[in-house]
């Protein structure tokens, strides 16, 4: 039971800082339309992150 609390803590954890990741780039005042460049976060990272995890997890348990 304590496994599955910490697993569920960290999962809304990461999904909280997820959720918080990606920040809306306010419009050029000027309405030129160039908008500084950044790095998008997209599906792959959050597979990462869930791996990094799973793996994290399981190396903890069998210890």
């Amino acid at each position: 039971m304590q496994y599955k609390t910490k697993f569920f803590l960290i999962l809304f954890m990461l999904v909280g800082v997820m959720c918080f990741a990606q920040d809306v780039p306010a419009p050029d005042p000027e309405g030129r339309g160039i908008n500084p460049p950044g790095m998008p976060i997209d599906g792959g990272l959050a597979i990462l992150i869930a791996a990094g995890a799973y793996y994290g997890i399981r190396k903890s348990l069998k210890h």
